[in-house]
């Protein structure tokens, strides 16, 4: 959370003490929930008060859901990350979670229900905690919204509501979300008196519009600063208009400053050409809308001439269209490779965007919301820029597949020995021999394939592979062919055919081989294939 941004000083304030007051007194809600729709600022509130808690030796752990960056995005690894984080602040927790491991060595990998109970909720209940010594741990949940599986959701927040049942300590649990139906249902589950709702959008209008001026005067500020501009400037009605046009939601606020902040532009043209544009349609994220539009226009269109627009257009829908796809983040460079792109033509389409995109490290989204934007019909009303999501997951399951082919081999490592332990190989071989961009094809292949809607005609692709899966190991091979038109089965079978077990020694390598397995039932379940199953 260290370059993540908090509340200013002087915003958020009576909320952020209905939050702290609650964590200090909270009678019989073990849950403060949180709720608001898209850019209304939950995760930001989320950072302030974990760091306050952080800084009382209160914050037992916390965990930001992040739809598109690997693990953060499902709920297998959220009880476990929650275990090793209270392992680490609670040395009065440790003997019993590390207890835990041992007698369930293989609780990582059980039903989320068995994870709470063997590694967070029974740890807790052995305490030997005098009562007036009895003290609150609070975890920070930001954006369960973001968790893929809406069913998992309703699971975590029914198991956090038995913290109630605690007695030897008190465990508080601070979560922040969309109010999305899975959600809604989960807390209608759950008895009533374990949870306080906050609603963000209830706060007066005047309060939030008060809190967004006092956050474009501090960015303004900077950006004045930085570009030696008139004191005077951007004026009191532009701010004013700019706070009209935000409409409580602080995302459009920090997308406007980053927009016109953007270095090698004129700051007085760009705050022109927000103020000027408009929007006819009075849907809640009209405004929201319209700067992603504005975002887009300037960093592909405007100022080109037709036939580099034509390129700049067809390279925004490809690396742009599979960020906000991906499963996991990427660094340029991997994504350059996985696509088959060149790495500056990637840099150079992140850099006109990094209004809404950061690549300082792995390529991110600074919000979601501009992914729901850009796959939204509805809201992406010049069709230059929408992305069509099947098309682009045939493209990167395509590209997945192109590259693993180029790239894996008998015997990757050169580890020469049959009988060699993960454990034993280098790991900068590792990382020579599977960079990100390999990983991430390895793990993600199929789920972009299932995700595509490709149907995979043949029963005799599903023989094959079920032939080749009980007998991996000893590498035969079956010259068989595909009947299918579409180029994305052609490739799919003939990596199938010439890389299964290179693919397969590459999972071993990698440590997920169990995802290996799990992803040739996801690639069963898809062939169209009635009167035979591989499992």
């Amino acid at each position: 959370m260290e370059h993540e941004s908090i509340c200013l000083e002087d915003t958020r304030v009576g909320l952020l003490q209905d939050i702290l007051r609650w964590s200090k007194t909270p009678g019989d809600a073990c849950i403060f929930w949180l709720n608001g729709m898209a850019g209304t600022g939950k995760s930001t509130i989320a950072r302030t008060v974990a760091r306050k808690w952080d800084d009382e030796k209160r914050l037992g752990a916390s965990f930001f859901f992040s739809r598109g960056q690997g693990d953060l995005a499902h709920a297998s690894k959220f009880f476990t990350t929650l275990a090793y984080q209270l392992a680490h602040t609670q040395s009065s927790l440790a003997a019993g979670i590390r207890s835990a491991i041992c007698k369930h060595p293989n609780v990582p990998w059980k039903s989320l229900r068995e994870q709470w109970k063997h590694l967070i909720l029974e740890p807790l209940s052995q305490l030997n905690v005098v009562p007036s010594q009895l003290q609150s741990l609070i975890v920070v949940l930001d954006a369960l919204d973001e968790c893929n599986d809406g069913r998992d959701t309703e699971l975590i927040l029914k198991l956090l509501s038995q913290a109630k049942t605690l007695s030897a300590v008190r465990l508080l649990v601070f979560l922040t979300s969309r109010p999305e139906t899975p959600i809604r249902y989960g807390f209608d589950d759950i008895p009533k008196a374990t949870h306080q709702d906050f609603i963000l959008h209830s706060i007066s209008h005047s309060i939030v519009d008060l809190d967004i001026s006092v956050f474009f005067r501090h960015e303004f500020d900077k950006i004045r600063k930085r570009r030696r501009l008139p004191r005077e400037w951007p004026g009191e009605p532009n701010l004013h208009r700019l706070v009209q046009k935000a409409d409580g939601l602080f995302i459009y606020a920090a997308t406007v400053c980053r927009f016109i902040g953007y270095k090698d532009t004129v700051p007085q043209e760009r705050l022109a050409s927000v103020l000027r544009d408009s929007m006819e349609d009075q849907s809640s994220t009209k405004e929201l809308d319209l700067i992603y539009t504005t975002v887009l226009r300037c960093a592909v269109v405007e100022g080109r001439d037709p036939e580099i627009q034509k390129i700049l257009l067809k390279r925004f829908r490809r690396i742009v269209g599979s960020i906000v796809i991906l499963s996991d983040t990427l660094t340029a460079g991997a994504l350059a490779d996985l696509l088959g792109d060149k790495q500056r033509d990637v840099e150079e389409t992140l850099e006109s965007l990094s209004s809404v995109l950061d690549y300082s490290e792995n390529i991110r989204l600074l919000h979601p919301s501009f992914r729901d934007f850009l796959l939204d019909n509805q809201r992406c009303n010049d069709a230059n820029f929408r992305i069509d999501r099947n098309d682009v997951h045939k493209d990167l399951a395509a590209s997945c597949l192109k590259l693993l082919s180029i790239r894996l081999t008998t015997d990757l490592c050169f580890l020469m020995l049959p009988g060699t332990l993960t454990n034993e190989v280098d790991p900068y071989t590792l990382q020579c021999c599977l960079p990100q961009e390999v990983r991430y094809a390895c793990r993600y292949w199929v789920d972009h394939l299932q995700r595509s809607n490709a149907k995979l005609q043949g029963k005799r692709v599903h023989n094959f592979l079920k032939e080749r899966f009980r007998h991996w190991i000893d590498g035969q091979r079956n010259n068989i062919e595909l009947s299918a038109d579409e180029q994305l089965h052609n490739r799919v079978h003939t990596f199938l055919k010439e890389h299964f077990l290179h693919w397969f020694e590459a999972l071993v390598l990698m440590g997920n081989v169990v995802d290996g397995i799990l992803r040739l039932k996801t690639f069963n379940s898809m062939l169209t294939v009635s009167d035979v199953k591989m499992f």
